[in-house]
């Protein structure tokens, strides 16, 4: 909040799907803004609705959206977007169990994304 004056966030987008970055994502937005939930939940979240209805805030969840994908992909042709900012492990076809199990944890593992090369 102190990084935008305590005005809050456009847009916070929870992709770790866990309880604390749910319960931050909806305390850092400003009014009218949107919560982009992608995150995968494997436990319950609880949402402050009277809190969130009087900030007029939307929610939108699910798996990312595929529409943006080509548009994706050309940023990261022009050099624009680099994903490998995004990755926090490498793991070969050999050790994919590896990448599952440490992906599955990824509160402990601190994974963000896998990538799995031959």
């Amino acid at each position: 909040m102190a990084m935008t004056d305590g005005l809050g966030m456009d847009v916070a987008i929870e992709a770790v799907g866990i309880p604390q970055t749910s319960s931050m994502a909806t305390e850092i937005i400003r009014p009218g803004g949107t919560v982009a939930n992608v995150g995968v939940h494997g436990t319950s979240v609880e949402l402050k609705l009277q809190d969130l209805w009087i900030k007029d805030v939307s929610i939108t969840t699910g798996l990312v959206s595929t529409t943006t994908t080509p548009m994706l992909l050309k940023l990261v042709a022009q050099g624009k977007l680099t994903p490998e900012m995004f990755v926090s492990h490498r793991f070969t076809f050999k050790t994919i169990m590896d990448a599952y199990d440490t992906f599955g944890r990824a509160a402990d593992t601190k994974a963000l994304k896998v990538v799995v090369t031959r």
